[in-house]
């Protein structure tokens, strides 16, 4: 069976060499102690959410707090390209969903949209504890996937924020596709890079307004279509990060 992953202080763990004890805390080290029941002897791998990996060895348990020593340090690459998504805004909880799955397929950075066919709006007082929420919902998707990079969340993005994003990333010769079922090529037939950044932009309930992909054309994005069906909004992103995956060698 894998080993469990936890996320680490991230000076502790950058400082720990083979053989050292590092101590693992707070709500990791309740949910290790307590929620999978590790004791001495048990394996576990520790992360500091940006590429380093510990695989370590549980010396002991005393309350909530675990102690482990490290076994081996592996420093993982950032996969390429990166991949992210602007992911617009559901109601009920059908994007925390996303980024859920989005977060275990592998996507790098999910982008909370503010669409303008967007239900849900997120005034100011709001808006913080929603991206707390999506940052929390992929840290914890990110151990289950037992990825040791973490997801980039930023802060909620208004459209003329995520037009100048997209036009950023063409520029400097990545790829940004909007998900549209309008259009009649699939986004499986793209030509994708293997290196740079690859940007996906996921509509609400609603779809995407006129003016809002001829903004994102202008862009320079290009509009393609998943498949014969129309996806939710919980479940578009998934689904072409992982065909992005696939076809740009990242799973391969």
């Amino acid at each position: 069976m894998t080993a469990p992953l936890f996320f680490a202080d991230v000076d502790r763990l950058a400082s720990a060499e083979v053989g050292d004890v590092v101590e693992l805390g707070g709500a990791e080290g309740r949910h290790a102690a307590t929620v999978r029941r590790l004791v001495a002897g048990g394996r576990l791998d520790l992360s500091d959410g940006a590429g380093l990996l510990c695989v370590a060895e549980v010396t002991a348990v005393v309350g909530q707090v675990l102690h482990a020593r490290v076994i081996e340090r592996v420093a993982v690459p950032r996969p390429v390209p990166r991949i992210t998504v602007v992911q617009a805004l559901a109601k009920g909880d059908r994007d925390e969903r996303a980024v859920e799955t989005m977060t275990e397929v592998g996507v790098d950075v999910i982008v909370p949209w503010q669409a303008s066919r967007s239900i849900v709006r997120w005034d100011s007082p709001r808006a913080q504890k929603a991206v707390t929420r999506w940052r929390t919902t992929a840290r914890e998707a990110a151990k289950q996937a037992r990825r040791p990079w973490l997801v980039d969340v930023p802060l909620l993005e208004a459209t003329s924020a995520v037009v100048a994003r997209l036009k950023s990333v063409v520029q400097a010769g990545g790829l940004a596709v909007v998900l549209h079922e309008v259009s009649h090529q699939p986004l499986r037939a793209l030509t994708l890079p293997t290196d740079g950044e690859v940007v996906l932009v996921v509509g609400p309930e609603g779809g995407i307004a006129d003016d809002e992909i001829a903004a994102f054309e202008a862009a320079g994005a290009v509009v393609r279509r998943l498949g014969p069906t129309v996806l939710r909004t919980s479940t578009a992103g998934t689904v072409a990060a992982a065909i992005v995956m696939a076809n740009s060698g990242r799973w391969g």
